[in-house]
C-alpha cells in the first residue's frame, strides 16, 4: 500500500530489502497443498468493496468516505456485492489519547470513527479500517504522515476499540523490513486472537510483504488470516517488468498468484491486491482482463477508483454479474492453470452446480487464437453450452473451446452440460517469490 509513499522512499526501501535477510524456512511454513481456513465466520466468499488508498492515499476525510459510500449505493455497485468500505492508512490522530486509545484525526474525522461506521452501516455497507503490527504505519515509516500509532503492544486494546466502533474488516500491513516468516506468523496471530476475543466477526486481511522480504507466497496463511497479500503492491499498468521488488503490473501479479490456487477455500483467499479498474494507465481490454482474472482467481474484489465519477465502461466491468458470480461461487475455489505456453494461458475453475468457468488469456502483443477442450477443463460428455461472460451470448460445442483473443485480452466462458471433475493443472504448486 505504499505506492504514493514510494516517490520518496523507493531507493531507500530497495537498499533495506537487499540488506534484510529473512529466513523462509521454519516450522510454520506449510506445504503448498495444506489448505486450511480461518474459522471466524466471515469471508466464506472473497470480500468485495472499495478502499481509499489507490486513488486518495493519505488525502482522506469523513466527507470523502461518506460520498464514496453514497456513490457505491447509487451506482449499483453495493447491490452487486461491493459492501466493504475500507479506510486505509492516515485516518488516525498521530497520538493516542491519555489511556492509549486510538482515535480518528479530529480535523479530518471530526464526528469520530464510530459515527463513520454508523453511517456506513446505515447505508447497508460494512466498515473497514487499517492498522499495522509495528510501531509505525507505512505512511509514518516513510515520514509522509506524523506519529507512531501502530498496534504493536496494543493488540487487545485496539481490537476492542475496533469492535466498539463497529469495524467489520481490518487491513493489517506489516510495514517493517524486520522479522522472519515465523515472527510474522506469531505477530499476526496476536491480532487474529485479539479480534476473536472481542466476539465481533471482523474480517482479517494481512500483508506480510509490505517493506519486507518475499514471504507472502511462501506459505498458506489461512490459519492466520482470511485474506493475505501474495505480491508487491499493484500499480495501474499491465506489465512493469517487476519481479517483486517494485510495483507490479497486472500480468506480473498473475504470474505469481496463479500457482497458489491450492491455498484458496471458503474463509481464506489469496489476495493479489486491489483493483485498478477505472483508473488511467491500462486499456479497456487490459482492465477487462484484470477483472476477469481476479474473478477466476477467487480474489477479493476491492475497487480503488473514484466511484463518484466512474464511467459507464468502468461500471460495466465492475458490475459484470457473470464474473462476480464466478468470483463469489460458494465452493471458494481458485482457478487452476490448464495450459500456458508463455503467451496463451488457460485457466479453469470448477463451480457449484457442476459448471466450469474457463478463461483464455492472451499475454502476447498481437491477436491470437487460444484453444482448449472440455476434457482438459474437467468436463465429460458429448454436448456443452458455452456462455460468454462478456457478451452474454451462448453457443454449443462437442468438446472444443476456442476464441480469437486480442493482445492482453481474456475470453471467459461458463460451460455447462455433461459431468464435471477437477481439471488437470500445469502450474507448479508454489509461486515464485514476490513482494517485500
Amino acid at each position: 500500500m505504499i505506492r504514493h509513499i514510494r516517490q520518496i522512499g523507493t531507493r531507500r526501501l530497495a537498499a533495506m530489502v537487499s540488506a534484510a535477510v529473512v529466513s523462509l524456512v521454519g516450522s510454520t511454513a506449510m506445504a503448498p497443498g495444506s489448505a486450511q481456513a480461518l474459522d471466524n465466520g466471515v469471508a466464506r466468499t472473497p470480500p468485495m468493496g472499495w478502499n481509499t488508498w489507490n486513488t486518495f492515499g493519505c488525502n482522506i476525510n469523513e466527507s470523502l468516505i461518506r460520498q464514496m459510500a453514497d456513490a457505491l449505493v447509487n451506482s449499483g455497485m453495493a447491490a452487486s456485492g461491493y459492501k466493504y468500505v475500507v479506510v486505509d492508512d492516515c485516518w488516525f490522530d498521530p497520538k493516542r489519547d491519555a489511556a492509549g486509545n486510538l482515535r480518528g484525526d479530529p480535523s479530518r474525522f471530526p464526528s469520530g470513527m464510530k459515527a463513520l461506521g454508523d453511517y456506513l452501516h446505515g447505508r447497508g455497507l460494512k466498515f473497514g479500517i487499517y492498522e499495522v503490527p509495528a510501531d509505525k504505519t507505512c505512511a509514518q515509516y516513510f515520514r509522509s504522515y506524523p506519529g507512531a500509532t501502530g498496534s504493536r503492544g496494543h493488540e487487545a486494546q485496539d481490537a476492542r476499540q475496533f469492535a466498539a466502533w463497529g469495524v467489520d474488516y481490518l487491513k493489517y500491513d506489516w510495514c517493517s523490513p524486520n522479522g522472519t516468516i515465523n515472527d510474522q506468523v506469531t505477530t499476526f496471530a496476536k491480532m487474529r486472537d485479539a479480534l476473536a476475543a472481542t466476539g465481533r466477526p471482523i474480517l482479517f486481511s494481512i500483508n506480510p510483504n509490505s517493506i519486507h522480504a518475499k514471504t507472502g507466497p511462501q506459505r498458506n496463511w489461512g490459519d492466520v488470516a482470511n485474506i493475505w497479500r501474495t505480491t508487491e503492491d499493484i500499480t495501474n499498468r499491465w506489465d512493469t517488468g517487476s519481479n517483486g521488488t517494485s510495483a507490479m503490473g497486472v500480468q506480473n501479479i498473475i504470474d505469481v498468484n496463479v500457482p497458489l490456487a491450492s491455498y484458496a477455500r471458503p474463509g481464506s483467499f489469496n489476495d493479489p491486491d486491489m483493483l485498478e479498474v477505472g483508473r488511467s494507465g491500462m486499456t479497456d481490454t487490459e482492465q477487462r482482463s484484470h477483472f476477469a482474472m481476479w474473478a477466476m482467481m477467487a480474489a477479493p474484489l476491492i475497487a480503488g477508483n473514484d466511484v463518484r465519477n466512474a464511467s459507464t465502461a468502468t461500471l460495466d466491468i465492475l458490475k459484470n454479474s457473470g464474473l462476480t458470480a464466478v468470483d463469489q461461487d460458494p465452493l471458494g475455489l481458485q482457478a487452476t492453470q490448464v495450459s500456458f505456453d508463455g503467451t496463451r494461458r488457460v485457466l479453469a475453475k470448477r463451480l457449484a452446480g457442476g459448471d466450469v468457468a474457463v478463461a483464455l488469456l492472451n499475454q502476447g502483443s498481437r491477436t491470437t487464437t487460444i484453444t482448449t477442450t472440455t476434457r482438459a477443463i474437467g468436463k465429460a460428455g458429448t454436448s456443452f453450452t458455452l456462455g460468454n461472460l462478456w457478451t452474454g451470448a451462448s453457443s454449443t460445442t462437442t468438446g472444443t473451446v476456442s476464441a480469437g483473443v486480442p493482445a492482453h485480452g481474456t475470453a471467459v466462458f461458463r460451460i455447462s452440460g455433461g459431468s464435471t471433475s477437477t481439471p488437470a493443472h500445469t502450474a507448479p504448486l508454489s509461486a515464485r517469490s514476490a513482494g517485500r
